[in-house]
């Protein structure tokens, strides 16, 4: 599809608005890849939130081992020293994650969507639909530009 400006795209949700040149395309790309590896950090974010969670509960069966084993001191110093311990200073995991979440995270969201609103129609991807536009191999089956054609 070619769009206003002769520019090609996969379909119209992603073909550039008029007036939108090629470097903000390329800034506007750049700032979704940007996001798409803070989404990546979230993930990983909550997947220690899910170990770190994980490990505490497995502590409550090595400390009963221990106990079994006659090993009652080292027992005790693993339920007072490490059961339920803060990960960084007055926070579990889940507290971390939040902070991040409503704070760096919607902080990033937000702006990465506003930029795309104001400078490009809120329309999302723009630079990797004209990329695909470019790459992909016309009439060939698999390089359909949607999933209709």
């Amino acid at each position: 599809m070619v769009n206003k400006r002769g520019n090609m795209s996969i379909d119209s949700d992603h073909s550039r608005p008029g007036g939108v040149d090629d470097l903000t395309v390329q800034a506007l790309g750049e700032l979704s890849k940007a996001l798409e590896t803070v989404h990546r950090a979230r993930g990983h974010l909550y997947a220690l939130h899910q170990l770190v969670g994980g490990a505490d509960l497995t502590l409550d069966r090595a400390v009963e081992l221990l106990r079994q084993a006659g090993h009652d001191v080292m027992a005790s110093r693993v339920e007072r020293e490490l059961l339920g311990r803060n990960v960084l200073p007055g926070r579990w995991t889940f507290q971390i994650v939040e902070e991040f979440d409503d704070g760096y995270y919607a902080a990033f969201q937000q702006i990465e969507r506003e930029a795309r609103e104001e400078l490009a129609g809120g329309r999302r991807h723009i630079y990797e639909a004209e990329s695909k536009e470019r790459r992909r191999t016309h009439g060939m089956p698999g390089h359909e530009a949607t999933p209709e054609e």
